[in-house]
């Protein structure tokens, strides 16, 4: 919850006063309004998806295939992908997808 001063509309800061209470109190005006009730809230974001990143299965439709273990399923081929993901001087991120259509599994060394 934010709160905002009425008067100057900057933010209002959580303080404590002298009785040990919590309070909503403005640093330019002298106002301040004492906390009624707890409040909490929690919001978790969803992260992407890496074919998603990647461009999804029409990304991994042209690409080669090689011997790499897949960790899920342990199938011996996976097809593979190389991107620069990071700076210039530093190596390409090679991301693999399972070749196992029922894992399909992907990941990135």
């Amino acid at each position: 919850m934010v709160v905002f001063c009425p008067f100057c509309h900057n933010l209002l800061f959580l303080e404590e006063d002298v009785q040990g209470k919590l309070q909503f109190s403005c640093n330019i005006c002298p106002v301040f309004f004492p906390v009624q009730k707890l409040l909490s809230y929690r919001h978790f974001y969803k992260l992407k998806e890496i074919d998603e990143v990647l461009g999804g299965e029409e990304a991994w439709k042209n690409v080669d295939s090689t011997e790499e273990r897949c960790p899920k399923c342990s199938h011996n081929r996976a097809y593979f992908m190389q991107l620069q993901t990071r700076s210039a001087d530093e190596p390409m991120t090679t991301f693999y997808h399972c070749c196992n259509p029922e894992c399909k599994h992907t990941w990135r060394d």
